[in-house]
């Protein structure tokens, strides 16, 4: 509680003031952080943490300073709320506009607009009403984005080489799996231990989805071949964290085929959408993912006894239908009368024919002669020889013109770069003078910014420091007040406590006096009054509004 001057002595009442403005004149002077800072702890000290039920108003998204700032109403008032940014990043429900939900704060108040608010420390929808209500409205909106669409699912492996299983390790729900699995077909089963329930179960079950996904093809750690996720039943608010989007998503993206076992077959969830194949039970789930074996065994044992039946009868067909074939075939000496023919005429051919190949080939090889003869090969290189002698020295006196063309070219090229260089030089001379001038500019600028940031700062230090003295308790002891403290060294704000204590202490501007109050009795001489120890002021705590601390504390 603030401290209350004592009352003033009344002067007498001028013949022309009014008795009102006389009675106005003795009532204490208020400031307006003294009064705010008395509210504050007043609204602070009687209610702590409540729960409070409304319907959130007026939320536009998170600030850009990372703070949510809304109101909750009902159909008699509202009361702003606000939800720092640390706390945010945990809330497992996120404020949305219209949805009804239970706050959980402390209440206090905000000087700079004169009003009282909500801090909320956490939030949930209120009643089933509004959990299947935020359930639809999210099921809408993956839907939307066609995380549900059929055309995803994928195909259950026949017979999976590992089964991976997402679930609690302490449940009911991995001894029926696993029971499941060893009657039907044995398989090796790779357990993910998550929570299934809880603040972090979502996350947890994202994160196993993604870290079965994440295993290598031939690793040290085998790949499932098909995933279950899987818990027990319960309430909406139970089986909530098969709900967040987090987990909806993981379940979509999965590159393993996936059965959810959420609950019981009654029990819905947004993963049971998401999932390939949904289980009405655990046990269930473990029946999609293998079959029996037995029946397996008996299955293949049918089709290898069918198919060695179709195989021999196939051989006793094929057998058959070659001993009808080979009576049909002709015999060797009908099938050899015609080629041998074939083969007398075409030797009764061939000499004839070779005679006349080779008269063809000589004539022609004598008509290659009589053409050598009439174009001599002397005849053709003296021809060249004298096309050399008229070239004579044409070509030495074309490459030396060549030469002193491309010399001319360089020189000509020489003379452009050295007028270039002269040319860039100057600009570059140019250039680093201006920025030589900006940067004296620039420096002699910040030299006067600094000048002014560092008298701005000091003016506000200043400030402060005034404030501070202001406010301090030995400021109301300069004026004449007293602190009265008990011999505990507790102050004392009624005089029924003060007439309670043994020995009372005195604390003035410039010293403390010892008092004895009326009827109490004399202490013992050999005792001295202990002095109470200073009371550490309070710190406030990491990411919370620190209460204003007491004026009687030293």
């Amino acid at each position: 509680m603030p401290l209350v001057p004592p009352p003033r002595p009344a002067a007498a009442p001028a013949a022309d003031v009014p008795p009102t403005a006389v009675l106005n004149a003795n009532q204490p002077e208020w400031s307006v952080g003294e009064l705010a800072g008395a509210l504050k702890r007043t609204l602070e000290d009687a209610f702590g943490h409540v729960r409070l039920r409304g319907e959130i108003s007026g939320f536009r998204g998170v600030h850009g300073s990372g703070h949510a700032y809304f109101s909750l109403k009902d159909g008699q008032a509202r009361i702003d709320a606000v939800v720092w940014k640390g706390v945010y990043g945990r809330l497992r429900q996120k404020p949305q506009e219209g949805l009804e939900v239970v706050a959980t704060g402390r209440i206090t108040t905000f000087a700079g607009k004169s009003s009282y608010q909500i801090v909320v420390e956490s939030l949930e929808p209120a009643g089933l009403g509004a959990w299947m209500a935020l359930l639809e409205e999210r099921k809408k909106q993956l839907a939307a984005e066609g995380l549900f669409a059929p055309e995803r699912k994928k195909p259950i492996p026949y017979l999976p080489r590992v089964v991976g299983v997402v679930t609690s390790p302490t449940g009911a729900v991995i001894r029926d799996i696993l029971h499941r699995l060893e009657d039907r077909f044995p398989r090796p089963v790779l357990v993910w231990p998550v929570r299934v329930q809880g603040d972090g179960a979502a996350e947890e079950v994202a994160a196993a989805i993604r870290g079965f996904n994440a295993l290598p093809a031939g690793g040290r750690i085998p790949r499932p071949d098909v995933l279950i996720v899987a818990r027990g039943g319960g309430s909406i608010e139970d089986l909530w964290a098969f709900n967040e989007e987090c987990v909806v998503r993981a379940a979509s993206e999965s590159a393993i085929p996936l059965i959810a076992a959420v609950g019981h077959e009654t029990d819905t969830t947004l993963i049971d959408y998401a999932a390939d194949r949904r289980a009405p039970t655990p046990t269930g789930a473990a029946e999609m993912a293998v079959p029996v074996r037995a029946d397996l065994i008996a299955t293949v044992a049918d089709l290898g006894a069918r198919g060695g039946g179709a195989v021999r009868r196939r051989l006793d067909r094929d057998r058959a239908d070659l001993r009808a074939i080979a009576r049909a075939l002709p015999g060797a000496d009908a099938l050899l009368a015609g080629k041998r023919q074939r083969l007398d005429l075409a030797e009764a051919r061939l000499g004839p024919a070779l005679a006349a190949g080779a008269a063809r080939h000589r004539a022609r090889l004598q008509g290659l002669l009589d053409r050598m003869v009439r174009r001599s090969p002397d005849v053709a290189l003296a021809n060249a020889r004298a096309r050399l002698a008229r070239i004579d020295h044409r070509p030495l006196h074309a490459l030396r013109n060549d030469v002193l063309r491309k010399g001319d070219r360089v020189a000509e090229l020489g003379r452009r770069l050295v007028a270039a260089r002269a040319a860039t030089l100057e600009r570059a001379r140019a250039l680093q003078a201006r920025r030589t001038d900006r940067l004296a500019a620039t420096a002699a600028r910040l030299a006067q910014a600094g000048a002014r940031t560092i008298e701005r700062r000091r003016d506000r230090l200043g400030a402060l420091a005034g404030l501070l003295g202001s406010l301090s308790y030995r400021a109301v002891l300069e004026r004449g007040f007293a602190l009265v403290r008990d011999e505990a060294g507790r102050p004392l704000r009624r005089a029924a406590e003060a007439g309670a204590a043994a020995r009372l202490s005195l604390q003035f501007i410039d010293g403390t006096v010892s008092a004895v109050p009326e009827g109490a009795p004399e202490p013992p001489p050999d005792r001295p009054a202990r002095r109470a120890p200073p009371r550490p002021s309070p710190k406030p705590a990491h990411g919370r509004t620190a209460r204003q601390g007491s004026l009687f504390d030293a």
